[in-house]
């Protein structure tokens, strides 16, 4: 079977982190890349070996020698060059979140669906072994009844100057960024959607949300909270909670390659009274896959094009998602 070949919209840092991928991957060979300005993309293409540089988003689409579009623009410019991707023939890999609206996601699969073309949000850790094995480890009943879900994801950044993150225009904010992955997470191990949802956020002086807290619930009594920020440092930690012990993720969202861990606790929690003492996990399910994330990413999307397994991310997954963005966006004033 040849090799997928990919096309990059977009050159910022997510793009380059992905084109390392692509090079490392098993099944994927960068073919084209495109960008606004014609240093860009030949600078691009210079440092990753891409044989084609366009100097323009639309030449990109409509170029013939790749595949599959890698689209990694702000993102309020997914829903309108991911479609056009689709309609040009080309399956599309789209960087989280996959759209600003529930309703422009609806739109992009129903593009998908029409054209028959694949399109999957692209939540890497999501194809991921680490993530695969703590979703077996969970089923397996190794931490009883789930109960409550944890996440955080955070960073402090002083580059706020151009930081599309930091642009209402273009919806930016920590939510957006990074808080979809917290609901991304807390809806797969939940198995659904949640029923209640309370959000609280800080915005900051650019206009988007710097820092978002929220909690859920899921059918059967499951609760999950989460914080995410641009202004803070945190443990970037998962725990699922179980009435029979715990399962803990520490680098949940970018595993280390050959270094993937999932922890399992069933021990009683120590007595807070009597000084908590540190001790080994019950159990230690170490991940030795040695490709980078972005690498695992481009194989999983690669053998969801050739039919030889489900996307990694269903469009059922991502349009709930995109709901629950939508509700929380909503609550603090961002909707």
């Amino acid at each position: 079977m040849s090799k997928l070949r990919w096309g990059i919209l977009g050159t910022g840092n997510i793009a380059k982190q992905f084109a390392t991928g692509v090079r490392a991957s098993q099944s994927g060979v960068l073919a084209a890349v495109g960008s606004r300005a014609a240093t860009s993309a030949e600078g691009f293409a210079k440092q990753f070996g891409v044989p084609v540089a366009l100097a323009s988003y639309d030449a990109l689409i409509q170029d013939q020698s790749y595949d599959a579009l890698y689209v990694s623009l702000p993102n309020t410019m997914h829903h309108q060059w991911t479609i056009a991707a689709l309609r040009a023939g080309k399956h599309v890999l789209c960087e989280k979140p996959i759209s600003v609206t529930a309703a422009e996601a609806q739109e992009m699969f129903d593009v998908a669906r029409h054209t028959g073309r694949v399109l999957v949000e692209a939540f890497m850790y999501r194809a991921h072994p680490q993530t695969i094995a703590a979703i077996e480890a969970i089923k397996s009943g190794a931490i009883g009844a789930t109960r409550l879900i944890r996440t955080s994801f955070c960073y402090r950044t002083k580059k706020i100057d151009g930081n599309i993150r930091f642009d209402p225009s273009l919806a930016g904010g920590a939510l957006m960024d990074i808080g979809c992955y917290c609901i991304s997470f807390s809806r797969l191990f939940a198995g659904g959607e949640p029923t209640q949802i309370q959000a609280i956020g800080i915005t900051g002086a650019q206009g988007v949300d710097v820092s978002v807290s929220a909690q859920m619930r899921f059918a059967g009594d499951v609760l999950a909270t989460f914080t995410c920020a641009m202004n803070t440092q945190a443990d970037n930690a998962a725990q699922i909670c179980g009435d029979e012990g715990y399962l803990a993720i520490p680098i949940p969202w970018k595993p280390l390659p050959g270094k993937g861990l999932v922890l399992i606790e069933r021990q009683t929690p120590p007595k807070q009274d009597g000084g908590a003492i540190a001790r080994p996990a019950s159990e230690r399910i170490a991940v030795d896959d040695a490709r980078d994330v972005y690498a695992v990413e481009a194989d999983a999307f690669s053998d969801a094009v050739h039919g030889k397994r489900p996307a990694f991310v269903l469009p059922a997954e991502t349009i709930g998602n995109m709901f629950v963005l939508d509700r929380i966006r909503s609550m603090i004033g961002r909707a």
